[in-house]
């Protein structure tokens, strides 16, 4: 059945009016080897694989990839993740793919193929999840309803212009529950948010909003605000290095969202030593439209 393609090269080209298949004029055929078995290791990695049981379907595969901008040689390696994981486990697979912005996400979800258009064979079209797709959750108790979810909602909204509004109603639904569950919440949305203007945002908030935990990343804030401290002659008291932070917090709130920060506006949030005051100024600072804006009533 296959020997005779071998036989007659251009055989194959002369079976596109029986096929009906807009094949182009073929100059050369040639044989290639036909053992595909790896000569040597290659290193493989799917970022996450998932089995998912169910009891009325059965089980399925679940390849999930975290995808930070374009990339043309992924399709190729998501179609071998997805064949392996097929062959080895015979199980139905899927993939998943998480993006951060709308062009990478828009660019993953098209449907690749290996063969050329007439002949697709074997096609590879992920579920993919990023900012066209996922929940702006910036109500505190809509994000303590999954706080995993809204963590995933944070990442994948990192470039939105409501990133802050996001990352505040997490923090603030982070609050109140044990330091257990709240501890890789933190650090995962620390993570998801790396190289981006928004991690920072995050870090203030972890170290003002949530500075009684002792996760990993808020033992590393305060740590740094203890180094800058003793290099500045500033750390003085509990009280003082709180209201410092704080302040420090707002101006960063607002520089990240682009807001303009004036001289009076400025000497006002550094002037300031009482923790709560600030604390009230901070909340502001996510939402607000102007520098200004953070003192409410009291501008």
């Amino acid at each position: 059945m296959h020997h005779i393609f071998r036989h007659d090269l251009h055989l194959f080209s002369r079976l596109k009016d029986v096929l009906d298949l807009p094949l182009p004029a073929v100059v050369d055929a040639v044989v290639l080897p036909n053992d595909l078995t790896e000569t040597r290791p290659v290193e493989r990695r799917v970022d996450t694989l998932l089995r998912l049981d169910s009891t009325k379907d059965g089980s399925l595969l679940l390849a999930i990839e975290a995808q930070g901008k374009k990339d043309p040689s992924k399709p190729a390696s998501w179609a071998y993740y997805v064949s392996y994981l097929w062959t080895k486990y015979a199980l139905p697979t899927a993939l998943l793919v998480v993006c951060q912005d709308r062009a990478t996400a828009e660019w993953a979800a098209r449907p690749v193929a290996s063969g050329p258009g007439y002949m697709p064979t074997l096609s590879i079209q992920p579920i993919v999840v990023g900012p066209h797709n996922m929940p702006v959750i910036t109500d505190p108790a809509k994000a303590a309803e999954d706080l995993a979810l809204a963590a995933l909602s944070a990442i994948t909204h990192a470039g939105d212009p409501d990133i802050g509004a996001i990352l505040k109603a997490l923090s603030g639904a982070l609050a109140g529950v044990p330091e257990n569950v709240a501890d890789p919440i933190i650090e995962f949305t620390a993570q998801g948010l790396s190289k981006r203007p928004a991690q920072d945002l995050w870090r203030t908030l972890v170290a003002v909003d949530l500075s009684f935990y002792k996760s990993y990343l808020s033992e590393e804030l305060r740590e740094e605000g203890r180094t800058e401290g003793k290099a500045e002659g500033k750390a003085e008291g509990k009280a003082e290095g709180r209201a410092e932070a704080s302040a420090a917090a707002i101006l960063l709130v607002l520089e990240q969202r682009g807001l303009d920060v004036p001289d009076d506006v400025r000497d006002r949030v550094t002037g300031c030593g009482d923790p709560e005051t600030l604390r009230g100024w901070l909340t502001r600072a996510v939402t607000a439209s102007s520098a200004e804006e953070i003192f409410g009533d009291e501008a």
